[in-house]
């Protein structure tokens, strides 16, 4: 019976990834990728050769299943995802699950994740944080309604063509609060903006904001 290992790959800096993933990928039989043409582009720049790379990527997860256990039957396997952990805003969860349904054992690496770098640059207290992945795109309000009285940091996934919009709705939510926007974590334009939530609004008025942005909030 193969294993299959979680394993973060960097969110910028191909640096940031530690020497036991590159050890397990250069053991490993097969990797399965969400993308296989950017999983090769870190595999090339370690010179790591010769891999089948399979993809596995959403909506199509569950079509996908059978087919990757059956391999994990004969085959220890990587999972690995564009950037960060698999199975957080991102493939995975549903193949972890199968695997522990199938007694396949399982075995997570640690790694990079944006919003826990986020958070933590953030300089927002982190007694208690919320992580909600990406907001829905509808009925926005009445979702942040839920979290109103919470006293916990929160932290979420936005795109920059909605990042002024759903300022503005948190604005008339929690009315107050403080704003951190971490953009391009561990890249070239890695960027941080901090204020308080009047002022970061004022600030996007005026600018546009690009490149993969994580924001962190507290009341």
């Amino acid at each position: 019976m193969g294993k299959l290992y979680v394993i973060p790959t960097p969110i910028g800096n191909l640096k940031d990834i530690t020497l036991r993933s590159l050890e397990i990928f250069k053991e490993v039989d097969y990797i399965f990728c969400e993308d296989t043409r950017r999983t090769k582009i870190l595999l090339d720049h370690y010179q790591i050769k010769n891999k089948k790379l399979i993809s596995y990527f959403a909506p199509r997860e569950e079509e996908k299943i059978p087919y990757l256990l059956e391999i994990l039957k004969k085959h220890n396997s990587a999972l690995v995802v564009d950037s960060g952990m698999p199975s957080i805003s991102d493939p995975g969860y549903k193949l972890i699950k199968a695997c522990l349904e199938n007694n396949i054992e399982i075995e997570v690496l640690p790694g990079p994740s944006a919003f826990l770098t986020a958070l933590v640059a953030s300089g927002l207290p982190l007694d208690k944080f919320l992580f909600l992945g990406f907001l829905p795109k509808k009925g926005l309000k009445n979702y942040l309604e839920k979290f109103k009285d919470i006293e916990a940091t929160i932290v979420f996934y936005e795109s920059p063509k909605r990042i002024l919009k759903t300022l503005m709705v948190i604005k008339e939510v929690f009315q107050e609060g403080k704003i951190v926007i971490a953009r391009e974590i561990s890249k070239i334009y890695e960027e941080y903006l901090r204020g308080d939530l009047d002022e970061i609004i004022k600030i996007l008025e005026k600018r546009k904001l690009k490149g993969e942005i994580t924001i962190v909030f507290r009341k």
